[in-house]
């Protein structure tokens, strides 16, 4: 090779390092748009739960899907993590459709959450309570890095699709259906209950991981009558396995 194209090679070299370096930097850019978006919902609990009365209105029997209520609860301290057996290399880009969590007998349709025209992100309607929500501006389920779905913990007086969400424990699966017809199965890693004033937004919509993770958000904690609102988050914390 001549000196002339050894020195084309290394600038081609270069120009394709600093093309991903620029892509990972956008990417890199809209999570953090999306962690500061939506941790501005979080704090402000609009995606949590029912607007016209609090725990005590709703049946602590009553499992989304039609089950009993477990009659294990989890604390506010973080459930400790668990590895699985194997985990799974990230898949393609494909948006979800669904959500499984068969340890909660939640069975759940999937809808797509942007943001509103003040900036705060969208949340599923009160009047579909069994209605889970994913954050389209992150990876889809199964898709290299953080991907985020909410949930209502309760609404209009009855349990919603996340009611249980701390019930869950290191090793539980939940399974995401996706647009190319393949399932995306992820085990629990822990749960947490944070206070909203401290929630991490960046861990939860803009971690930097080189794996798929899912994380599944809702509210707990009190209700606070005089906002309408809960005083915490349930987080639960997954990362995606072979089954």
């Amino acid at each position: 090779m001549t000196q002339a194209r050894r020195v084309q090679a290394r600038r081609a070299v270069a120009q394709r390092v600093q093309a991903r370096r620029a892509v990972a930097q956008r990417v890199q850019a809209r999570r953090v748009v999306a962690c500061g978006a939506l941790l501005g919902l979080l704090l402000g609990a609009s995606a949590c739960g029912s607007d016209d009365g609090g725990p005590e209105r709703v049946n602590p029997g009553l499992a989304v899907g039609g089950g009993p209520s477990a009659s294990a609860s989890a604390g506010s301290s973080a459930a400790p993590s668990a590895a699985p057996a194997s985990y799974a290399a990230p898949l393609p880009r494909s948006e979800p459709t669904g959500i499984k969590i068969p340890r909660l007998n939640v069975s759940a349709p999937m809808s797509e959450l942007g943001l509103k025209p003040d900036g705060t992100i969208e949340e599923p309607p009160l009047s579909k309570p069994n209605l889970a929500g994913w954050w389209k501006d992150g990876p889809t389920p199964g898709e290299g890095g953080p991907s985020v779905i909410l949930g209502h913990v309760d609404a209009n007086r009855h349990a919603a699709v996340f009611y249980r969400l701390k019930e869950l424990r290191p090793g539980d699966r939940v399974q995401v259906t996706r647009q190319d017809g393949r399932t995306a199965t992820f085990a629990v890693q822990s749960v947490e209950q944070v206070p909203k004033s401290s929630f991490p937004g960046q861990k939860v919509y803009a971690e930097d991981l080189d794996y798929s993770a899912l994380r599944l958000v809702t509210c707990g904690g009190t209700f606070d009558s005089s906002t309408g609102h809960y005083v915490d988050n349930v987080i639960a914390y997954t990362r995606l396995v072979t089954g």
